[in-house]
């Protein structure tokens, strides 16, 4: 069986909003760190839980993403550097040293279905031990597959004739049956990342898709449960992650970003990219007005002398953005409609990250699909700093819940027993990974 190294745990769903009282105590006692590995960036930040079970930052560091494209390692030396720089500028910043962090999950072509899974339970009471193996059936078939499960997220079950439960546990039947969405990677890529981050001699302690963890840091209660679409527009791609009763029902990664519009830019007025980095931030806008045409902007050429720049109308620069961004949400509104989520996936749309930044983004999404839409601004926890206080940084700030334990189930189920430490561990899990 060809999985990770560190073999990761499904986990179950039903997170914590947001603001609302702890539950209990977290999940984390000390210093934890998070990664958040894209393609424009990649940040680090450290957070601890105080006695009053809030969530404090005490590190952050990030730096221009580099070996990273459209969320997958293609450059182990260059993302080494990278990660290495961004975790070591939080860790100065914290005073302590990680070993491992939490991951978001965007390489390896991120999979997710609904799976209908089946255990006979003989008239007895179903346990934990029920849901796991229905749970260890399901991550089996992804490895045959050349897979790794992620995360399975139960929906519903249903105990012979009742159906529709959300916890079946302590119910006495014959059968017990489950629809559990479940979210799966290419094995491979995992791999390449594992031992991109083990060069900086760090292991992944969990990976949490990035949809699903930007997500839970732009969303309140009420949208979850009436249908919304989340869409995270990063510099290499657009995660989609679609709830509706309270459930996450469908992600996906679209292979487009704030990168291709820049991109686009640099390659219609023949500009260097980081001018059309510029053009895009300062003047760009996803809708036209009509002073555009009376607005001329400086345009360097690529190979040309400093002082021969040329001049375009802005309404150039936008009619260039334009296309690019109606194509982003045409695939959006495709995937959902291909994937039976028309309905389910409500009349609002939520936008985050970088590139959902752009001026007029929220009325050009609006247009295209017919929907109400926002701009999802996550609420920092204490200590982040202002800089990453904006949509840019909503997956950190997931990840952050996340890695607290405040995103994480209310009855998450112990997949496995606490594992051996340092060279021996690594021993037993390859070999258990394999028997």
């Amino acid at each position: 069986m060809n999985e990770i190294p560190r073999r990761l745990l499904p986990q179950t769903p039903k997170a914590s909003e947001p603001g609302d009282p702890p539950r209990g105590k977290p999940r984390q006692s000390g210093a934890f760190g998070v990664l958040d590995i894209g393609t424009s960036k990649i940040a680090c930040a450290i957070g601890r839980c105080e006695s009053d079970f809030s969530l404090r930052v005490i590190g952050f560091g990030w730096q221009k993403g580099r070996g990273v494209r459209a969320g997958a390692v293609i450059d182990i030396a260059e993302a080494e550097r990278a990660i290495r720089a961004a975790v070591g500028q939080a860790e100065e910043e914290a005073g302590v040293r990680l070993r491992t962090v939490t991951v978001n999950l965007s390489c390896g072509q991120p999979r997710s279905q609904v799976l209908n899974l089946q255990a006979q339970i003989g008239g007895r009471a179903v346990v934990d031990a029920d849901i796991k193996r229905m749970l260890l059936d399901a991550r089996s078939r992804m490895a045959s597959e050349g897979r790794t499960l992620i995360h399975a997220l139960p929906l519903d079950f249903a105990a012979d004739d009742s159906e529709g439960l959300d916890d079946p546990r302590g119910l006495f039947c014959d059968s017990l049956a489950g629809r559990v969405h479940v979210i799966d990677a290419a094995t491979t890529a995992l791999r390449t990342l594992d031992a991109c981050l083990a060069g900086g001699d760090l292991e992944i302690s969990d990976l949490v898709a990035a949809p699903m963890a930007a997500a839970y840091a732009v969303l309140d209660r009420d949208e979850r449960q009436l249908g919304v679409t989340v869409l995270d527009m990063g510099g290499g791609t657009t995660g989609m992650a679609v709830y509706a009763n309270g459930h996450l029902q469908y992600t996906a990664q679209l292979p487009l970003g704030g990168v291709h519009v820049t991109r686009d830019i640099a390659n219609v007025l023949s500009t260097p990219l980081p001018h059309a980095e510029r053009l895009k931030t300062m003047f760009g806008n996803a809708e036209g007005s009509p002073d555009d045409d009376r607005e001329f902007l400086p345009v360097p050429q690529v190979g040309e002398e400093d002082e021969q720049i040329h001049k375009v109308p802005r309404s150039m620069v936008v009619n260039i953005i334009k296309p690019r961004l109606e194509e982003t949400f045409e695939l959006v509104r495709q995937r959902l409609e291909q994937e039976g989520l028309g309905r389910a996936s409500g009349h609002r749309v939520v936008l985050t990250g970088g590139a959902s930044q752009l001026s007029g983004m929220s009325d050009l999404a609006q247009r295209v699909l017919g929907r109400q839409v926002r701009i999802g601004r996550p609420i920092s926890p204490r200590g982040l700093p202002d800089a990453a206080s904006g949509p840019a940084f909503a997956t950190i700030v997931g990840l952050l819940g996340w890695a607290a334990g405040n995103a994480r189930p209310l009855h998450e189920i112990d997949f496995e027993a606490e594992r051996p430490k340092g060279t021996f561990r690594r021993l037993v899990n390859f070999l258990r990974e394999r028997v």
